[in-house]
């Protein structure tokens, strides 16, 4: 072999060897953002086996996913609470009596949002005050409710806040035996 022979076959090797090692070091700097990706996806730096990886995320999201429907199932039992809670609350104050002022007496129903619950009243008069309690199933009572009973149960069951105490409200004068009348105070 010749001289220019030996040359360009030395050029030749050379520019592979060049080559061979420009591929190294590029392969060298995915290597590292590979090594960075299974990191971030919680692949300790010795393992580097996308298998391990793989199954890693799948029990990761298979907690998640059980950890979802477990609070679902809590958030739509808090909803059952509160569904079932006593928070719809209106209160009627009106006079009892024609004679006497200042609107003592008061209508109270404390209803859950399917209306169950209680109405309270309380009656006052001169020398006493006298207070009745009557249960309500779905918005509806086995015992008579008066006016004012069926007002109040109406503005809580309504999701209405209780009667303003400067709003007109009923107020009850002794009309014999016809029963109650109503007139604004």
């Amino acid at each position: 072999m010749d001289d220019t022979t030996l040359t360009a076959v030395a050029l030749a090797a050379a520019g592979v060897a060049l080559l061979a090692l420009v591929l190294a070091v590029v392969a060298q700097g995915r290597l590292r953002r590979v090594r960075a990706d299974f990191e971030a996806l919680g692949a300790d730096g010795g393992r580097t086996d996308i298998a391990r990886v793989a199954a890693d995320q799948n029990r990761r999201l298979d907690r998640l996913a059980a950890d979802v429907t477990r609070l679902r199932a809590d958030v739509a039992a808090a909803e059952d609470d509160v569904r079932q809670s006593l928070r719809n609350v209106a209160v009627v104050r009106y006079d009892a009596f024609g004679d006497m002022g200042g609107r003592l007496s008061f209508s109270a129903a404390i209803v859950d949002d399917e209306g169950d619950g209680i109405v309270l009243s309380s009656i006052h008069a001169r020398g006493e005050s006298r207070t009745y309690a009557k249960g309500i199933v779905g918005g509806r009572s086995s015992i008579t409710l008066t006016p004012e009973e069926q007002q109040a149960l109406a503005s809580a069951t309504k999701g209405e806040p209780g009667t303003d105490p400067g709003a007109r409200t009923p107020a009850r004068t002794p009309t014999g035996s016809a029963g109650r009348t109503k007139d604004a105070s």
